[in-house]
């Protein structure tokens, strides 16, 4: 999958990127990440992108022709028109649903807007989609574009390695992930659960999906409603339930 990142901090996103499990799946081939920086195609003499907003206001805009050729030249290269997300806080939540959709392209666009935002009209011409992380502002997209670089590509087939592990995390199925133990098998007087060290796989497996279950319920009530559930861990869970509230 190749990933173009329309920015005016290719550096900060580059250095970003370029570590850990996505970078080594950089290296690798499974993903190719460019940055593409928006100043390079500024017409003025000081590579200045921005200007004052019609109609008064407070900052400056990132104008529309610089953020247009930065765009073209990306497409002219690939021969066609990929899929352009702007990262911004009026845009759609980000979730693991949209990672896994957008995985599912060979090329994505990211534009990171800066200052007071993007002169609308290159918005209109050229995005396809516009995404949020969450509802709050920073001072620019790279963060966001870097937030959804890597949640999409431990998506895409060949960047994990194990490809169980993509699917076990949180998120699936719109439950969280169970917790999980390592070596020693006590720590600070707190053992890890008997079940783990059994050796016995299903009731592990069990274990895990119940425990999934619960955390999700204590932490993320409204991720469990969207959940799909067996009436028998439906039955579970309420009778888990009633026991704590019992031994309260």
């Amino acid at each position: 999958m190749n990933f173009y990142i329309l920015t005016l901090f290719p550096e900060m996103v580059a250095r970003g990127l370029n570590t850990s499990i996505i970078g080594r799946a950089a290296e690798a081939g499974f993903l190719r990440i460019e940055t593409v920086n928006i100043r390079d195609y500024s017409t003025n003499k000081h590579q200045k992108v921005d200007d004052y907003p019609y109609g008064g206001g407070a900052g400056m805009l990132m104008q529309a022709q610089p953020v247009y050729d930065a765009w073209q030249s990306v497409v002219e290269r690939i021969g066609k028109k990929p899929r352009c997300v702007y990262v911004t806080p009026q845009g759609k939540t980000f979730t693991q649903q949209d990672a896994k959709t957008f995985a599912k392209e060979e090329e994505l666009i990211l534009l990171c807007g800066h200052y007071e935002g993007i002169d609308e009209r290159v918005l209109e011409e050229i995005v396809t989609d516009y995404m949020s992380i969450g509802d709050y502002v920073l001072t620019g997209g790279e963060l966001p574009a870097m937030v959804m670089v890597d949640a999409i590509s431990r998506m895409v087939p060949g960047v994990l390695g194990n490809e169980e592990s993509g699917s076990s995390e949180s998120f699936e199925g719109n439950l969280l992930e169970y917790p999980q133990y390592s070596r020693p098998e006590e720590w600070n007087g707190r053992k890890v659960p008997p079940i783990l060290l059994s050796g016995h796989h299903k009731n592990i497996e069990q274990w895990r999906r119940q425990q999934a279950i619960l955390l999700t319920k204590r932490r993320r009530p409204d991720l469990l409603e969207k959940a799909e559930l067996t009436e028998e861990e439906r039955k579970w869970l309420e009778e888990t339930e009633q026991g704590e509230k019992q031994r309260r």
